[in-house]
């Protein structure tokens, strides 16, 4: 019997993007049960997003990553529609992230996915996850939502600018400069806006970009360092927001 496999997104970094956001947004207003289904179909939705990029790309078994693109989206819909049945105003963000993923699209259709552009629109596609769990738990429209989209796009830009400056562009001096620059910035920036503690999840990035950005690390080495940075970012954001 022919061993079929799972189509799943091969980028480590993308589960701590779709499942961070929407803890600290979660968690910075009130759990309520609809979270749970609300989170299953964000999941499966970013599932589907995989296998119809691929689809885009590959002329090669384009019907198979279609038929596991519209399985995991279906899934995602049926998890969403008792969410949309109680709170109809979440239909409010699908203007926006229908806008983001065509951003997406279109630098697939160019083979141009690296670009910072992309990056940016992709962040802050996952960023409206953590919006809609903040609003979905009571939260209000006002500074702490601010907040809670800002320090995730924050945080999550600068493993964007480290990956970079330690992979594909570590030989390119002004990367390794941009992404030193961005993370002092990262720093500063809560000062700025009078939330001082929301520093010090900011720490350990700034000093893991000083000292190896622009040397040639594993990808074990990198994952690790990564999956330690997500895992004090929640912690201290969610004790500081």
């Amino acid at each position: 019997m022919k061993k079929i496999s799972m189509v799943i997104p091969r980028e480590h970094g993308g589960w701590a993007m779709v499942s961070i956001p929407f803890i600290i947004g979660m968690m910075s207003a009130n759990p309520v049960l609809l979270h749970l289904p609300l989170f299953l179909a964000w999941l499966f939705l970013y599932l589907s997003s995989y296998p119809l990029l691929q689809a885009l790309k590959k002329t090669t078994k384009r019907t198979w990553w279609l038929k596991w693109g519209a399985g995991y989206a279906a899934v995602a819909l049926l998890c969403l529609i008792p969410v949309l049945l109680q709170e109809l105003w979440l239909f409010w963000f699908a203007p926006v992230l229908i806008l983001l993923l065509t951003v997406n699209i279109w630098h697939v259709r160019r083979k141009s996915e690296r670009a910072l552009l992309n990056d940016v629109c992709a962040i802050l596609l996952f960023c409206t996850a953590g919006a809609a769990a903040y609003l979905l738990g009571g939260g209000t429209w006002g500074r702490e939502l601010a907040e809670v989209v800002l320090y995730n796009f924050l945080y999550f830009m600068g493993t964007v600018f480290f990956v970079k400056s330690v992979f594909r562009e570590r030989k390119n001096i002004r990367w390794t400069l941009y992404a030193k620059v961005y993370h002092i910035i990262a720093l500063v920036l809560p000062l700025l806006l009078l939330s001082p503690w929301m520093c010090l999840p900011f720490v350990y990035p700034l000093i893991k970009t000083w000292m190896y950005s622009g040397k040639p690390l594993k990808p074990m080495r990198v994952g690790i360092m990564e999956i330690v940075g997500s895992v004090q970012f929640v912690i201290l954001t969610l004790i500081l927001l």
